[in-house]
């Protein structure tokens, strides 16, 4: 499935990637926050995603990698508290009946 581009040019037309860029840097100094790169912030939407309960075809469809052990292992950074719910859950599934 092919999405529609995000943003577009007044004229309706993709913006090119070097005027994207230079907008997404004058946001980041403007909010007064650190320089990041523009694709960080594809490893944030799924990562957030994930946490959230998104599965992760649908993560993979927003994104666009084709698999999902690309979508896993790249872009996705376990939050500590996220690995203790996983952790409790697996718990409570094994040890629950006791």
């Amino acid at each position: 499935m092919r999405w529609p581009p995000v943003f577009a040019a007044s004229i309706g037309t993709p913006i090119h990637p070097r005027n994207d860029y230079r907008s997404f840097r004058s946001i980041i100094r403007q909010a007064g926050l650190r320089r990041v790169r523009l694709h960080d912030l594809r490893h944030t939407a799924a990562s957030v995603l994930l946490a959230q309960g998104v599965p992760a075809r649908v993560v993979i469809e927003i994104l666009g990698p084709s698999q999902i052990s690309v979508t896993l292992k790249i872009y996705v950074h376990v939050a500590p508290e996220i690995a203790r719910e996983a952790a409790s859950r697996l718990e409570g599934a094994l040890w629950s009946g006791e």
